[in-house]
């Protein structure tokens, strides 16, 4: 195994899966390059299922170009905003939705999330999780768009019920050069 505290996505990634099993519906807010939605439709299995939205057709392409290299054909692609996924998937269905936010890498960075849309997709991602579940956050603050984002993000969460949710953050505080760093939501 590697050293999980020197890469930021995959220890996101290692604790998220810890709440994911084979047969479980799962989601991926933001697909990317499919690096994370690979992950999930390996976890879930067969039976499973992965909901993967991502804005950009370029970031759907590079999903199903690695979803196709694996073999994996359980995942549903969606060319949508993660905003939307509480009207596409069942309310307390998913074990794990999983936010990776920023720009689209290698893609244009002009095209960001942003914190007013992320805040919304987050609600939505709160509706969709089961109890038990867990909902992880992956924030990049190194470009302006996410400095403002991580902020919202950060009070939005702070804010939650906590007879309704428990709230983990983990920041690398001694690394420079603004690394990534983790919200994890997990569903009383």
């Amino acid at each position: 195994m590697s050293n999980l505290i020197t890469k930021t996505t995959e220890l996101a990634m290692a604790l998220t899966l810890t709440y994911v099993r084979s047969g479980d519906t799962v989601v991926d807010a933001t697909c990317g390059t499919g690096q994370d939605t690979a992950a999930l439709a390996k976890a879930v299995g067969p039976d499973g299922r992965v909901y993967a939205f991502d804005i950009q057709k370029k970031a759907l392409l590079l999903t199903e170009a690695r979803l196709k290299s694996h073999g994996y054909n359980n995942v549903k692609l969606m060319m949508k905003s993660f905003e939307s996924m509480s009207s596409h998937i069942p309310e307390g269905s998913a074990a794990a939705v999983v936010f990776n936010l920023g720009y689209l890498p290698g893609g244009d960075h002009s095209v960001t999330t942003t914190a007013e849309t992320t805040i919304r997709g987050l609600e939505a991602a709160l509706r969709t999780v089961r109890t038990g579940g867990i909902v992880t956050v992956v924030l990049y603050d190194g470009h302006d768009a996410g400095k403002e984002e991580k902020k919202c993000v950060i009070d939005w969460a702070e804010a939650l019920d906590s007879k309704k949710y428990h709230v983990a953050y983990v920041s690398l505080i001694n690394q420079k050069n603004s690394p990534p760093e983790i919200l994890w939501i997990t569903k009383k």
